[in-house]
C-alpha cells in the first residue's frame, strides 16, 4: 500500500541512512567483547564512555515526556478521558506485575538456581552498599512533588515531570482557545527536542562499545560460568513472560501478533541491549507509539507511567534473585516467606523506579528490611547484575509497548488502520525527525489543535 495519500504533495522519499547506525552498534558490541577479553584492565577504564552516552539519553527524557504529555492532554477537551486512560493503565500494571511475580516464583522453584552452592556469608559487603539506593514508600510519595514548577524538568525524576506535565495539560484544557498559542510553542519545542535526540543517536556505537567492553573486562567469562544456571532461569522466565503471556494477551485482545510489534521496535531493543537501560529507548518509544497510531494523550500517560510502575522484568528478577540467594546461602525460603517477601519488594520497586541499578538496589533494600540474614548474598550477583539488567530492561520495554497498544485499544484511542499500515511496513517511521507529520488527512486522532492546524502540517 502506498504511503502517499490523496491530496498530499508527492515528494521524493527521504533516504534512510540510520540502518547503517544500528549495524555500527552491532559491530561496536562485538569489538567491545573482544577488547574486554583481550585487554580487561584497559576495557574496564572505558566504562565512562557508556555511562556518558546513557547520560546523554537521560538528559532528553524529561523534555520529551513534558512536551508529549502537555500536547496530548492539552488537546483533549475532556479531562475525564485522561483519567480513564490512567486508571486502566494502573490496573493493568498491577495485574501484570502480579503475573510476572507468579511466573518467576514457579520457574525459580522448579530450577532451584542456587542449590548446592553453599556460599560463605562473608562475600558480600557490596550488598549492604546497594541497600542505600532504595527509599521508603513515604519518601517515594513526597518525592513526586518537585521543588518548583520548572525544577521538574531538571530534577531527574520522571514522576515529577509527569505530575507537572499533567497539571499544565489540564490548565491548557481549561484555557480553551487562549491556550492554543502555548500549544504551538510547545509543539515547536518538541520538534527541537526530537531533532537533538536524533543527533545524539549517532554516537550510540561509541557508547555501546565502551559499555560492553567495561562489563566484559570487569567480569570475564569465569563469573558467568558459576552463575550460568541463574542467568538461564531468568532469561527463560523473561522469554516465557513476553512471548507466551504478553503475546497471548495482545493476540486475544487486539488480534495483533507480538512478533510484528517487536519487529517494529527492533532498533529500540538493540539500543537497550547495548546500554542495559530501558530508559535509553523511552523517547523513541513515545515517538514510535505515536507514529503507530496510538493517540498522543494515551501515549503520554501510559508510557511514562509504565516506566515507573510496569516493571515486569524487575519483578521477575526480584523473584529469581531472592530464591537464588536463599538457596545459595543454605537457607531456602518457605512458600509463605517467598510470597510475603516478594509482595513487599514489588511494592518497594515502585520507590526505586528511575534509580540507577534500581533492581539491585530494591533487592538489597527488601532483603535488608525483611530478611536481613540474606543480605550478604547480594554481593555474589553484583558481578553479573549488568548482564541480567539487559533482560530486565528488554522485558520492561516489551511490557510497556504492549501496554500502550492494549490501553489504546480498550479506550478506543488507537487508529487500527494506521497500526496495520505501519506494522506491514507501508508507513515507515521517520528516523530523521522522530516526529509523525505524515498521517492521512482522514485521521485526526493525533492532531494537536492549535499546532498542526496553525502550521498547516497534515497530521
Amino acid at each position: 500500500m502506498s504511503s502517499i495519500h490523496p491530496g498530499s504533495p508527492k515528494t521524493a522519499p527521504r533516504r534512510d541512512r540510520t540502518h547503517y547506525l544500528y549495524i555500527a552498534v552491532v559491530v561496536a558490541m562485538v569489538l567491545g567483547v573482544a577488547v574486554g577479553l583481550l585487554a580487561p584492565e584497559f576495557a574496564t577504564g572505558l566504562a565512562w564512555i557508556g555511562e556518558t552516552f546513557v547520560a546523554l539519553i537521560r538528559m532528553m527524557i524529561q523534555p520529551v515526556i513534558f512536551c508529549t504529555l502537555v500536547l496530548g492532554v492539552g488537546s483533549v477537551r475532556s479531562a475525564a478521558s485522561v483519567g480513564k486512560v490512567g486508571g486502566l493503565a494502573l490496573g493493568y500494571f498491577i495485574a501484570m506485575s502480579t503475573v510476572a511475580l507468579a511466573i518467576g516464583l514457579v520457574v525459580g522453584n522448579l530450577i532451584d538456581p542456587g542449590e548446592g552452592l553453599n556460599l560463605s556469608r562473608d562475600i558480600a559487603g557490596e550488598g549492604a552498599k546497594q541497600a542505600d539506593g532504595a527509599g521508603s514508600t513515604t519518601d517515594f510519595i513526597v518525592g513526586i512533588v518537585p521543588d518548583s514548577l520548572f525544577s521538574s524538568l531538571t530534577s531527574g525524576e520522571v514522576l515529577q515531570t509527569l505530575l507537572v506535565a499533567l497539571l499544565v495539560g489540564f490548565a491548557l484544557q481549561a484555557m480553551g482557545r487562549t491556550g492554543e498559542p502555548i500549544l504551538v510553542g510547545i509543539g515547536h519545542l518538541q520538534r527541537l527536542v526530537f531533532r537533538v535526540l536524533a543527533m545524539i543517536m549517532w554516537v550510540a556505537p561509541v557508547g555501546a562499545f565502551g559499555a560492553i567492553a567495561a562489563v566484559v573486562g570487569q567480569t570475564g567469562w569465569e563469573a558467568l560460568k558459576s552463575l550460568a544456571v541463574l542467568m538461564f532461569a531468568f532469561y527463560l522466565t523473561c522469554f516465557l513472560f513476553v512471548f507466551v503471556v504478553l503475546g497471548a494477551i495482545l493476540k486475544v485482545t487486539t488480534g495483533l501478533n507480538i512478533f510484528s510489534l517487536l519487529k517494529y521496535l527492533a532498533r529500540e531493543f538493540l539500543l537497550i541491549l547495548s546500554t542495559s537501560s530501558s530508559e535509553s529507548a523511552l523517547p523513541r518509544l513515545i515517538a514510535k507509539m505515536d507514529h503507530l497510531g496510538v493517540d498522543r494523550a494515551t501515549v503520554g500517560v501510559v508510557v511514562p507511567t509504565g516506566y515507573s510502575f510496569n516493571l515486569d522484568g524487575t519483578a521477575i528478577y526480584l523473584t529469581m534473585a531472592s530464591i537464588f540467594i536463599a538457596d545459595a546461602l543454605g537457607d531456602p525460603l518457605s512458600l509463605g516467606e517467598q510470597i510475603s517477601l516478594l509482595l513487599f519488594m514489588i511494592i518497594a520497586s515502585k520507590g526505586a523506579a528511575g534509580v540507577t541499578g534500581a533492581g539491585l538496589a530494591t533487592l538489597a533494600g527488601g532483603l535488608a528490611s525483611h530478611r536481613p540474614d540474606l543480605l550478604d548474598g547480594v554481593g555474589f550477583i553484583v558481578g553479573i547484575d549488568r548482564f541480567m539488567s539487559e533482560a530486565r530492561a528488554l522485558t520492561n520495554f516489551a511490557g510497556n509497548s504492549v501496554a500502550t497498544v492494549l490501553v489504546g485499544h480498550w479506550t478506543q484511542t488507537i487508529n487500527r488502520e494506521q497500526v496495520d499500515r505501519v506494522l506491514a511496513g507501508a508507513d515507515p517511521f521517520d528516523e530523521t525527525t522522530m516526529l509523525d507529520t505524515d498521517h492521512s488527512e482522514g485521521d485526526r486522532s493525533n492532531v494537536v489543535p492549535g499546532v498542526d492546524e496553525v502550521e498547516g502540517i497534515k497530521a
